[in-house]
């Protein structure tokens, strides 16, 4: 798990703002995106591919929309809890190049997969779904190319056992 487990994510969600009452909450994650690319340019719209538990496990801060108090903070990375390593991945370029073409095929249309820094408007106690927003696109810092693949090759470069976010060396803690 992440910083934050299930349980304390649930009850952090069921209340409001303790310092001011406000019932609206900026949550910001680090979450897995599918992103299609052709030379090694965005070629379509991205798709989150996380599930429930994978967004508690990259939530790494939780704040009052109104007062910015937070009611949860980690520095620590999201993925593999290396300490304080978070505000320096999200200042970072990705370590994995995207190439223009599959190296084998010359395929020119690929599929990333990436950490994305992203921030989720909630309404404490109010329970759903919420759809994320990107705070970082394919080529900005802070987005994190974990592989890229070509539909006949396979996986053509990935950023192997270390850290996607930070870097840290592996192995890397499961994930939910």
């Amino acid at each position: 798990m992440g910083q934050l487990d299930e349980a304390t994510f649930t009850a952090l969600m069921a209340r409001p703002c303790p310092a001011c009452g406000n019932a609206r909450l900026e949550l910001r994650s680090m979450l897995d995106q599918w992103i299609p690319v052709m030379v090694a340019d965005v070629a379509g719209d991205p798709r989150w591919i996380h599930d429930g538990e994978k967004f508690v496990d990259g939530t790494y801060r939780i704040t009052c929309a109104s007062c910015r108090h937070d009611m949860f903070a980690s520095d620590d990375c999201p993925r593999c809890h290396a300490p304080g390593a978070l505000p320096a991945a999200l200042a970072a370029p990705t370590r994995v190049k995207v190439p223009k073409a599959c190296p084998t095929c010359r395929a020119k249309e690929l599929v990333v997969i990436a950490m994305v820094p992203s921030m989720t408007m909630a309404t404490a106690g109010a329970g759903g779904k919420h759809t994320p927003r990107e705070l970082a696109e394919l080529g900005d810092d802070g987005c994190h190319v974990v592989s890229v693949t070509c539909d006949d090759c396979g996986e053509i470069a990935s950023c192997g056992t270390a850290c996607p976010v930070c870097g840290a060396a592996g192995p890397l803690r499961a994930r939910p």
